[in-house]
């Protein structure tokens, strides 16, 4: 099991991102891959939704729109991102933000008709621990989608090790599919969501090394991994 303290140092980094207005910021980096999976969970307008690493909520903004008679809860490690995404989304009649880690989710079992993260779960102290909470709260039938640009089969991401503060897993497409079979899930399937961005003529950020690479990796696309929950 992690360390104690990995969940606050956690805390601790989503909250400088937070304060540095980054969580807001995603919704520009993310959305090209997010509204695709959107569209693959295919919501009805009764669903209640879990997002698992919400940061400042814009995910759950969208989502939101598309449950009428639902919900849409997020659930984020960094009390300074939930409180933002409790500002920036105060009405929203359907969505909810709670201060709560993957691995200990704060919610009833069986409950979310589906669950999504994005760009998340490789921060989990401990993935499997992370989809078995995942795997509680779903109720039969229900569904998990996980969304990642951070993992082994894309070698243009694998240099962002050096980059990030706190400890990352770097797993294969296969190794996530196995986590989400070992936690119980069934019909677990994975495939790419190529980003079609735009590549930009000069590269300036820390990321990538020039715009080339930037375009490679946004072509090999971000890793989307679902499973199901079987009724009895």
């Amino acid at each position: 099991m992690p360390q104690p303290d990995f969940n606050e140092n956690l805390r601790e980094e989503f909250n400088r991102w937070a304060e540095q207005g980054r969580g807001e910021g995603m919704e520009e980096a993310h959305l090209p891959i997010a509204l695709p999976v959107l569209e693959l969970m295919n919501f009805t307008p009764y669903d209640n939704v879990l997002d698992v690493g919400c940061g400042a909520g814009w995910l759950d903004r969208l989502i939101s729109e598309r449950l009428p008679e639902g919900r849409v809860v997020g659930v984020d490690v960094s009390d300074e991102m939930i409180r933002r995404a409790r500002k920036n989304h105060v009405h929203l009649e359907n969505a909810m933000f709670v201060i709560g880690s993957a691995g200990e989710i704060p919610w009833d079992a069986n409950f979310f008709d589906k669950v999504i993260s994005v760009e998340s779960a490789y921060y989990w102290p401990d993935p499997l621990q992370g989809l078995n909470e995942i795997f509680r709260v779903l109720r039969e039938g229900g569904s998990a989608w996980i969304l990642i640009n951070y993992y082994r089969d894309n070698p243009y991401c694998h240099a962002w090790a050096n980059e990030f503060a706190v400890p990352t897993h770097l797993l294969s497409a296969e190794e996530w599919a196995e986590l989400m079979r070992q936690a119980g899930f069934d019909d677990v399937a994975y495939r790419r969501i190529p980003d079609p961005t735009p590549t930009p003529e000069t590269y300036t950020g820390r990321w990538f090394r020039n715009s080339q690479e930037l375009g490679e990796f946004r072509r090999e696309g971000a890793l989307l991994i679902r499973g199901s929950k079987a009724g009895k």
